[in-house]
């Protein structure tokens, strides 16, 4: 199993989070089968571009929300880990709150 579980569409409120918000949350690393994917399908070309993160954040951004933890962004990146053998991903990680 790659994931904890594949969903569909974010369940946890609007954050509201720009992207100079998200570069503030260090980054670290979180384990593929503790993420809730936030879509459910992905785009091949991005999952083999190899410059799919030049334009945007290196690292993957991950809400935490009622004990949970939903990619919402870097499913390719994730994917491509998981291919290449590695159990964890290097993510920004923001606790939501109801």
């Amino acid at each position: 199993m790659i994931f904890k579980r594949i969903g569909v569409g974010r369940p946890y409120p609007d954050h509201g989070l720009s992207s100079r918000a998200w570069a503030k949350i260090p980054p670290r690393q979180i384990r593929l089968d503790q993420l809730v994917t936030t879509q459910e399908t992905l785009h091949l070309g991005t999952l083999l571009a190899e410059d799919s993160t030049f334009y945007g954040d290196l690292f993957a951004h991950v809400v935490e929300w009622r004990g949970d933890y939903y990619l919402e962004t870097g499913v390719h990146r994730a994917l491509r880990a998981a291919l290449q053998q590695r159990h964890v991903l290097h993510a920004r990680v923001y606790s939501a709150e109801d």
